[in-house]
């Protein structure tokens, strides 16, 4: 392939790399973990599109990978990142429990 079209092939997966990304970046991910995300999916898919090498395991890899953003929930992606603790503000002891219980009609009630 000459120098061009090896260019304009990167140009293109770029910019189709940059939409997940800025799914994740909407999401609250960190700029190192996107930028590692866009690095490395942009790597595989020009690996694929210009050597075709073991194409039967990268393109479901490149699939999955692609997608996820747009699939899961931005909270359970980065729950998923981040090894299962939940979201800093999530935590079931920071929010008051609220009493939704309806009132019993044969209990008296004591009016003033």
């Amino acid at each position: 392939m000459p120098a061009p079209a090896l260019l304009a092939v990167g140009l293109v997966l770029g910019f189709l790399v940059l939409i997940p990304a800025r799914r994740l970046q909407l999401a609250g991910f960190r700029g190192r973990a996107i930028g590692t995300y866009a690095a490395g999916l942009w790597a595989l898919s020009f690996l694929v599109a210009v050597r075709p090498v073991a194409i039967r395991v990268l393109v479901p890899i490149l699939l999955v990978a692609y997608i996820a953003p747009f699939v899961v929930a931005p909270g359970r992606l980065a729950r998923i990142v981040r090894r299962g603790r939940p979201p800093a503000g999530s935590a079931p002891s920071d929010q008051p429990v609220k009493n939704v219980t309806p009132p019993d009609p044969d209990e008296p009630t004591s009016a003033p």
